[in-house]
């Protein structure tokens, strides 16, 4: 077992790796950058190193620096979260050069499965359904319109690279394809570097379901069913649940399998996520395969009590896994709370919260690394807490988190409280009945 671990991450992740190191009595160094000086990851880590100013170039996504930081306090193990460097190739093989063990995938498997066209292909020769769409990347606009036409509208042109919803375009007719062609690489492009485009036919009324998986070194893998993931806005995920109201026990047992058939194909290590789209027939299609732990993993852990965290980290030290595959005993919802005002397009707040009152109760959990007067600067993503509810049924479980939500006070800046609050209360969500476009009609009413 590893005898320090450096986290690459900040905030509440940084938080949540902490805590299972602590209980595995992992020693820790915590990295900062100088906006984030005062964040509570930096007070409760073992150790703490500063290793740039505060734009994330220059901090969270400097290799030389976070590596420097690991040689300097002889991390013997780099844990990277989510965002920033999770999936970077580069970084997980220089960890490997340097006999730093990368709690995540290998730089090869990130390559195969962060280029989504790759991700794709392989996901076929695995046997896993994919959405109809072309065949690897896109050689030019004529190419684009030759293979939307022979498919038929509507289709969906997606960034090779992509992620958060850039470089991404729904087309619903031919004469829309050029225009679409030209944003998406431009957007892809400035975002990633990298204007590759495939398509893919728009599933209609679609439910984002994941499965979260874990692999070992040995090649065997598990599931740990699924998380319902259909409420986002520009393909940002707002709230999840598991298990999901879409579900049923024989979709669950093949999405399941199809999973771990996906990952022991490409004998994958370390946790992750097969991100699958749904239609309203419950025929399923691979979209993507996140290899890092997700955001809303909270909510997984509570329903079959497990720490994934601690999974990954037996994992990376190269002890085997169960083999086991884990259902859902109860009902979990997490809500991210972010510093974004709701009524005014969701438009970021960041600032000093000058008064904050915590939820609690049985069955609340609350992830978050904020407390009074501290500053949410504005150079990071805009989460800063994500809130968990857990019971034996998901009527329980939206009910205790309307209460929760109602305990959760914050003044200084605004945040999207009462938009969840409003969202536990709609007949379609509270029916269960809900797509990835639930969004497109969701209105908040002028603020009180």
């Amino acid at each position: 077992m590893f005898s320090k671990i450096l986290i690459a991450n900040r905030g509440e992740i940084a938080m949540r790796i902490i805590r299972t190191c602590k209980e595995m009595g992992i020693k820790t160094v915590a990295v900062y950058s100088k906006a984030d000086v005062d964040s509570l990851h930096v007070r409760f880590a073992d150790e703490a190193v500063c290793i740039g100013p505060a734009p994330s170039a220059e901090s969270y996504l400097k290799i030389s620096n976070i590596i420097a930081a690991a040689e300097i306090t002889n991390a013997d193990a780099i844990h990277p979260g989510y965002g920033f460097l999770s999936e970077n190739a580069k970084f997980s093989k220089i960890c490997s050069e340097h006999e730093i063990k990368f709690i995540g995938a290998s730089s090869e498997m990130i390559e195969k499965m962060g280029d989504k066209a790759t991700a794709k292909a392989t996901m076929k020769k695995a046997g896993v359904p994919t959405i109809p769409g072309s065949e690897g990347l896109l050689a030019s606009l004529e190419s684009a319109q030759e293979i939307a036409a022979d498919m038929g509208y509507p289709v969906m042109l997606k960034a090779t690279a992509g992620g958060g919803g850039k470089g991404m375009r729904a087309v619903w007719k031919a004469e829309d394809l050029q225009k679409a062609w030209d944003s998406a690489r431009q957007e892809a492009g400035a975002a990633f570097g990298n204007d590759g485009m495939y398509m893919e036919k728009l599933i209609e009324e679609p439910r984002h379901i994941e499965i979260q998986v874990v692999g070992d070194s040995y090649g065997k893998a598990c599931h740990l069913s699924e998380r319902d993931c259909s409420v986002q806005r520009r393909h940002q995920k707002l709230t999840e649940e598991t298990p999901s109201p879409f579900m049923t026990p024989a979709l669950r047992k093949k999405m399941g399998e199809a999973a771990v058939r996906a990952s022991e194909h490409i004998k994958y290590e370390g946790a992750g996520t097969v991100e699958f789209l749904v239609d309203k027939h419950k025929n399923f299609y691979f979209m993507e395969m996140n290899t890092r732990i997700q955001v809303e993993h909270p909510i997984t852990e509570q329903v079959i009590d497990f720490d994934l965290i601690r999974e990954q980290i037996k994992v990376a030290a190269g002890i085997p896994i169960s083999g086991k595959h884990y259902l859902p005993k109860m009902h979990s919802i997490e809500c991210r709370i972010n510093a974004e005002d709701p009524y005014n397009d969701f438009r970021p707040s960041p600032g000093k919260i000058s008064t904050l009152h915590f939820p609690g109760g049985h069955g609340v959990r609350l992830d978050t690394h904020v407390y009074s007067d501290y500053v949410i600067p504005p150079h990071y993503d805009s989460m800063i807490a994500k809130l968990i509810t857990t019971a034996q049924t998901r009527e329980e479980a939206i009910n205790k988190m309307k209460r929760a939500l109602d305990e959760f006070y914050i003044e200084g800046i605004k945040t999207t409280i009462p938009f969840h609050r409003k969202l536990m209360d709609h007949p379609d969500y509270v029916a269960g009945n809900y797509t990835t476009k639930f969004m497109e009609d969701f209105t908040m009413d002028d603020e009180q």
